[in-house]
């Protein structure tokens, strides 16, 4: 693969001197028209060997373009803040919005190939991290993102002559890094591995770009010319706007289809047991969240379910048992502008907790497949492609030390029109009730067959669904309770198993 990036390319400073001026102005009428749309984010990978002019390309292309709208990342060592999280919030809280540019140095697949290099893990690991990072594109590309990965490329002989002279002129010493010395001994390694994941991560959605770097006027207009070509063609490809979609026809056997039907709803807590049980549940979860062994884990919490099937009083109850410096509250309403010039799960995943804190998600990111599939606000391939991609993203956090907990609190229709007309007589409880929520009754069927979907597509030994009868809003509360409590206490024995 890397071959052809060592064949001497070069372009004398007449023939460069003359395309700059023509390749500029179109790059800097690409870059209007992408803020101008607004569809869809940039995101350029840079990667390859030392020396071989990444650093200068990206100057110049800043030089050429309107930096304001370009946004250039480097992830070195990982911060505190970071390593307190899964290995990917550091690159998802980064990531450009529509229609501006990201530029990623030091990015997930520098951090695969040097661990690789230098022995911190074998084979298996550099497989497993090329399956996530082949996820992760294939994700962003779903969700309209525009990727270019560029590998700059020199051949050991020609490193080592470039080191040479830049040792060797006192003016310009400096610009060699420690990196650079050590990647001349690990060259070989290096570029092995490196082509590895190259053939293993170049789709026709986002492929590898060999950039030869011997000759700064040749990689310069090569990756200018590429980032050109892919930015118009992505500009001219405008698909028609989403009209209102539709999922077909439901089934009738409605009760059949899932575990809902299951559930026994007579299940119920008289108030003194209630009480009792409440307590002893609370006094469990403050001692967990405050045991030793959470510094090795995160907690997240998922409250879904039915319009009044009292999610709010449940996270209540969970919050009263703890310091408010260890939990964070994150409701989830309906994309803001911000929101939605970013990839789908963008807004969960800047909200990760780090090691040792709680949060809970007032709804979440099955809001995808639950109101935005019955509402018709996505499409179906969205919402279909969102189950596989949310078993990864929880997959990924509890390969992180997250415990993830889930929950679907379910009433019956007639208990939710109850305590719907309760809250409309109410004065301090009429803000709960609105003209969406009687609406939404009426999807009541279809919304049980998303449910039954999720459930059914979602509940993985890692990340499974709790089913919570809440027609008693007691035994609702204490059974979310006991539940966190349980699934810690696992994530505890877990680690004991393992020394």
């Amino acid at each position: 693969m890397f071959e052809s990036a060592e064949i001497g390319h070069a372009i004398d400073k007449e023939t460069y001197d003359a395309e700059v001026p023509a390749l500029r102005e179109a790059l800097l009428d690409a870059q209007f028209e992408l803020k101008q749309q607004a569809r869809f984010p940039v995101i350029v990978l840079i990667n390859g060997v030392e020396g071989a002019g990444k650093g200068e390309t990206i100057k110049l292309l800043n030089e050429w373009m309107d930096p304001r709208l370009i946004e250039v990342r480097t992830f070195d060592q990982q911060t505190d803040e970071e390593l307190a999280r899964p290995p990917a919030w550091r690159y998802w809280r980064h990531l450009p919005a529509k229609g501006r540019m990201g530029i990623f140095f030091g990015n997930w697949y520098s951090q695969m190939i040097q661990g690789r290099v230098h022995g911190h893990f074998k084979d298996a690991v550099l497989d497993q991290a090329i399956n996530g990072a082949e996820r992760l594109e294939r994700m962003l590309c779903d969700e309209g993102a525009l990727i270019f990965k560029f590998w700059f490329h020199l051949s050991k002989k020609q490193m080592k002559a470039r080191l040479k002279l830049l040792e060797d002129d006192p003016l310009h010493s400096w610009r060699i890094s420690p990196l650079d010395w050590q990647q001349s001994k690990t060259y070989d390694k290096f570029v092995r591995y490196g082509e590895r994941v190259l053939r293993r991560t170049s789709h026709d959605y986002a492929p590898w770009h060999v950039i030869e770097g011997v000759d700064p006027h040749y990689r310069s207009l090569t990756v200018g010319r590429l980032l050109l070509d892919g930015l118009q063609a992505a500009l001219a490809n405008k698909r028609p706007p989403q009209g209102p979609l539709t999922i077909g026809p439901l089934p009738t056997n409605i009760d059949d289809l899932s575990l809902l039907n299951s559930l026994d709803m007579t299940q119920h807590l008289e108030k003194e047991d209630y009480e009792e049980q409440l307590i002893t549940e609370q006094a469990r979860l403050a001692g967990n969240v405050r045991d030793k062994r959470m510094k090795r884990h995160s907690l997240v919490a998922v409250f879904e379910g039915n319009d009044a099937a009292g999610k709010g009083g449940a996270i209540r109850r969970v919050a009263a048992a703890l310091d408010p410096r260890q939990y964070n509250i994150v409701p989830i309403a309906a994309p803001t502008e911000d929101e939605r010039a970013q990839p789908y799960l963008w807004r969960f995943w800047r909200h990760m907790p780090p090691r040792g804190k709680f949060t809970v998600f007032d709804r979440s990111w099955y809001g995808r497949v639950l109101v935005e599939r019955v509402e018709g606000f996505c499409s179906p391939g969205d919402w279909l492609r969102a189950y596989s991609e949310i078993n990864d993203f929880e997959e990924q956090l509890t390969d992180a030390g997250t415990v993830v907990v889930k929950f679907w609190l379910a009433i019956d229709e007639q208990t939710q029109l109850e305590r719907f007309e309760a809250r409309e007589q109410i004065p301090f409880k009429r803000f709960k009730i609105t003209e969406d929520d009687w609406r939404n009754r009426q999807k009541w069927p279809d919304y049980r067959v998303a449910v039954g979907d999720m459930v059914d597509r979602t509940s993985t030994e890692i990340a499974p669904w709790t089913l919570v009868e809440a027609n008693d809003k007691r035994w609702a509360r204490v059974k979310v309770l006991r539940t966190i409590n349980n699934a810690l206490e696992a994530a505890f024995e877990k680690d004991k198993k393992s020394k």
